[in-house]
């Protein structure tokens, strides 16, 4: 059992989506210097250790995000998992924590899949919170004070307190799940919701908007409940449930093909599956109907095994034509993709 780190350095379990764990690692060296590393769940899930201590190393990560690393988890306690004591020591370890008691806590609890435990991670979850009864703590899902995170690898357990802004996401492991709805268009809709709620976007403030690349409609019916003016732009047909929308109005034409006014928009939204390179040639095309302080939302995909370079130069073509990148990430419904947020000079 290891209590208490060595002050230099500090270790986390980092988690990334699943098969862009080498791309978070490779991040973190170019931020770190160097790091350790130690898998565990291929292409997902790593155990790094910095040569920083915690809170230096927290503050490294959260104020400058890496794109592809969705969330951290300090790791202040390793137990073996196959000793009868693991359990016992946890809960004493959790409920020294004066800081803990009384609070609202969240207690995420997430398991590997080679891990001995026999209980799932739900069934875990539901034990510990039985055994922390003397917190007297209020367990939440949302909105809690302080986060209790166990990892259950192979044959450890990872444990470790943080308030949520320091894990990059409140959700465990940075998955964040929201609720397929009746006569939903599409899952892209879920894209936009992730982003609104990473990057403190309020769609609602916004007037106007273009969504190129439209078709089926799933971010411009999103635009839509938010209650903006919708320019959908796309060759192919728009859901029929959009069809007489009376604050859309659909240009069945390539992107490529149309014009409109200077300033006419303050909010562009694409997340079409063209290249990149032709994805940038066409947004920046578009670019001038963007007013000055507008915003845009563009999904990138990730076409080939360079993602770094490729970001690089789309974001790179980006700056040329007078935006400001806000944030580059892969939220946790992107795939082989990542969101850029930006706003126009």
């Amino acid at each position: 059992m290891n209590e208490e780190m060595n002050i230099e350095t500090s270790r986390f379990i980092c988690t990334a989506n699943h098969g862009f764990a080498p791309y978070a690692q490779e991040e973190l060296r170019r931020k770190f210097g160097k790091l350790k590393s130690k898998t565990l769940i291929s292409g997902e899930v790593f155990l790094a250790t910095f040569f920083e201590d915690a809170g230096r190393a927290v503050d490294m990560i959260v104020t400058n995000p890496p794109i592809f690393l969705r969330h951290i988890q300090p790791v202040q306690l390793e137990l073996n998992a196959d000793t009868e004591e693991a359990y016992t020591h946890m809960v004493q370890y959790l409920n020294r924590q004066d800081k803990l008691h009384g609070t609202k806590l969240s207690l995420q609890v997430r398991k590997a899949d080679d891990s001995i435990l026999e209980e799932s991670a739900g069934q875990l979850r539901d034990k510990l919170q039985e055994k922390l009864a003397e917190l007297n703590a209020e367990f939440v899902v949302r909105d809690a004070e302080w986060v209790i995170s166990v990892f259950a690898a192979e044959d450890m357990f990872y444990i470790g307190v943080s308030e949520p802004v320091s894990n990059l996401s409140d959700w465990s492991g940075g998955a964040i799940r929201f609720q397929r709805e009746d006569g939903q268009i599409s899952r892209a809709k879920f894209k936009l919701l992730e982003a609104e709620q990473s990057f403190g976007i309020d769609f609602a403030s916004f007037d106007s908007g273009i969504d190129i690349g439209a078709a089926p409609g799933g971010w411009t019916s999103f635009l839509l409940e938010r209650g903006l003016r919708v320019t959908a732009v796309d060759p192919a047909f728009m859901h029929e449930s959009l069809q007489d929308h009376p604050a859309l109005r659909i240009f069945k034409k390539n992107a490529s093909e149309v014009r409109f006014r200077d300033s006419e928009f303050d909010l562009l939204v694409c997340d079409m599956s063209w290249s990149p390179k032709q994805m940038v040639k066409l947004v920046t095309e578009l670019l001038p109907s963007l007013r000055p302080g507008g915003t845009a939302v563009v999904t990138v995909k990730l076409m080939h095994k360079k993602p770094m370079a490729l970001i690089d130069d789309v974001i790179s073509s980006f700056e040329d034509a007078n935006m400001q990148i806000q944030r580059a990430k892969q939220l946790f419904h992107n795939r082989d993709e990542i969101t850029l947020y930006m706003i126009k000079y």
